[in-house]
Formats: structure tokens, C-alpha cells, sequence
């Protein structure tokens, strides 16, 4: 059985020892109309299908989410977008400067990047 385009996008951006994440589909996004899609552990929550560069920077943020154990994931993405916020005083100014971000942002156009990315590459 062949798989979905959209699906086999996903296995294409893993390694055969990780386990794919679930990619669900929202009505309405919580943090507003300009984000398209979220990661949160093992799901990736969007508003419309996402294409490849998109699906790629989610996937950067499962790997960060994994090595970090989720838990301390979020915790450091959210002290580091308060301080920021408070540095620029600009939440969106605040989001793009969060390292995790950068680390997707910067990655995302390089469709191999997940499978020679070092750990922790975002330090």
C-alpha cells in the first residue's frame, strides 16, 4: 500500500530508527492567522497542508523537542520568548530570535539537514 504524498513527506525527513510524528489537522491555529503550523512532542498541528520546507522546519523543532525531553523544551522556549519580549518589546521580534526558531528558520530550505544535524545544534 502506497503511502499519501503528504505522509511519505514526513517518513522521507526521518531516519528508519525514529518514529514519525503525527501531522493533524486544526480548524483554527491558537497563536493567530500568520502561524501555519505548531509542534507540541510527537504531533504537528496545522491549518493547511504543509509544504516541504514547512514540514521540515516542524520536524527540526521534534528533534529539538526529543533531545530535550519535551518537558524542558517548553519551558526553555518560554523563558527565552519572555526574555526576548521584554528585550524588543515586539512579540514577533521575540519569536524569530528564540533559538530554536533560528535553528529551524535557518535550516528549513535544506531538505537533508535532519539527517546530519548534530545534537544540540541550536546552542
Amino acid at each position: 500500500m502506497a503511502l499519501p504524498g503528504y505522509w511519505h513527506n514526513v517518513c522521507a525527513l526521518t531516519t528508519k530508527t525514529e518514529s514519525m510524528p503525527k501531522v493533524l489537522y486544526i480548524k483554527k491555529h491558537p497563536f493567530g492567522k500568520n502561524f501555519l503550523a505548531i509542534t507540541l512532542t510527537e504531533f504537528i498541528l496545522t491549518v493547511a497542508p504543509l509544504n516541504n520546507y514547512d514540514l521540515n522546519h516542524e520536524m527540526i523543532h521534534v528533534k529539538q523537542q526529543r533531545e530535550l525531553l519535551y518537558l524542558p523544551f517548553f519551558i526553555w522556549y518560554g523563558i527565552e520568548w519572555l526574555i526576548l519580549y521584554f528585550k524588543y518589546r515586539d512579540w514577533t521580534k521575540a519569536y524569530f530570535h528564540i533559538r530554536f526558531e533560528k535553528e529551524a528558520y535557518q535550516h528549513q530550505g535544506d531538505l537533508s539537514y535532519l539527517k546530519r544535524r548534530r545534537h544540540y545544534n541550536y546552542l
